[in-house]
């Protein structure tokens, strides 16, 4: 059976031990085929540490999940692993990410890994030697999750607000699929205030004065909607918006004095302002988007043309290509359709694993 295997740590030379831990590991039952490179690697949760050594190995073993799993530790702690605590400085650490295609749960042992989608530092090593690996039970390459990911490392946390944002253009379908994951994921929709902003459509005709007090009314709609205190820790909840958009919405209808107003404000909501968990970014041709939105009717969306809408794309594109705040999952409407409840169904899935469910 082919298994992938995570080794790190930070404390003393830790090439020299993740080199006696491959050697270690290395045994009539358990064959040491191939070893990514050792990756330099900040640490997670406590940061007043030294950076980490990671690297992923591809074993053959004869051995179940469990046995190879007290291989690991034990060879761990013939390394002199002292077990100080979950996020504190560790000589060697050595994870069973994956075994063959099983999905296994114990006390004392989940595979796959519950949170190696979630780690940079382990997909880097598991793309250099098996990129098209899928994950058994996201059922995504080690490539599509590591893209995921931009380079950043993330860890589920149940004592953050559980928030899944769904990101896109106007007209895209936000709000459907928000609702429609909301159902299977059994929890609540925060939606954007449209229907109650009393300023949106004389700004949608060109005033600027209402074109602030607009952008304020969403900047405080969303201040209400996704603060800490609104969202406690370990609520699932599906907001139909990701609250950075709200600055890029501001740059593209404000004027320089409103701009600076604008900022004042949103530097001091946006401290409060819970992040994601994880986003979705929903995409669609323009000619598409437009065909949606003017069956919908609405009048304040009159002025809304197929430029606009692949300007506002451009704008939505460029925020994604740098994104920190959360894992992020890219949909393409040409693939996904979420009118197929198959497709929402396979979807929701997949989020349970970037969540803490109570």
């Amino acid at each position: 059976m082919a298994a992938y295997v995570g080794l790190g740590g930070n404390l003393g030379d830790t090439a020299v031990k993740i080199r006696q831990a491959l050697q270690k590991l290395d045994s009539a039952d358990t064959h040491v085929v191939r070893i990514s490179s050792i990756y330099e690697t900040a640490p997670l949760a406590n940061k007043d540490q030294p950076s980490y050594l990671n690297a992923v190995a591809e074993v053959r073993t004869t051995l179940t999940p469990q046995q190879l799993f007290g291989r690991l530790v034990s060879i761990e702690n013939s390394l002199g692993r002292a077990r100080n605590g979950r996020w504190e400085s560790r000589t060697i650490d050595l994870d069973l990410l994956m075994h063959g295609d099983q999905i296994f749960e114990s006390p004392g042992l989940i595979v796959p890994h519950p949170q190696m989608h979630l780690r940079t530092f382990v997909l880097k090593g598991m793309c250099e030697i098996a990129a098209e690996l899928r994950h058994p039970t996201t059922g995504r390459t080690m490539q599509e999750l590591a893209d995921r990911l931009n380079g950043h490392d993330f860890w589920l946390d149940p004592d953050r607000p559980q928030l899944i944002s769904v990101a896109g253009v106007i007209g895209v379908g936000k709000t459907t699929l928000a609702t429609k994951l909301a159902d299977k994921l059994g929890c609540g929709v925060l939606r954007e205030a449209y229907d109650t902003n009393p300023y949106l459509p004389a700004a949608c005709k060109g005033d600027r004065e209402a074109a602030l007090k607009s952008q304020l009314y969403f900047l405080e709609s969303r201040y209400e909607q996704l603060n800490a205190d609104t969202l406690p820790s370990g609520k699932v909840v599906l907001s139909d918006y990701v609250f950075a958009k709200d600055s890029l919405f501001a740059e593209r209808t404000l004027d320089a004095d409103q701009l600076n107003e604008y900022n004042t404000r949103h530097a001091q909501v946006e401290r409060a302002i819970s992040e994601p968990v994880l986003t979705i970014y929903l995409k669609d041709t323009p000619a598409r988007i437009l065909e949606r939105v003017q069956q919908r009717s609405r009048p304040y969306e009159s002025s809304i043309n197929e430029n606009s809408i692949a300007e506002l794309g451009g704008d939505y594109d460029e925020m994604f290509a740098d994104w920190a705040h959360s894992p992020l999952i890219t949909l393409d409407a040409a693939q996904f359709n979420c009118m197929q409840n198959d497709h929402v169904s396979e979807l929701a899935s997949e989020i349970r694993c970037y969540i803490c469910e109570r």
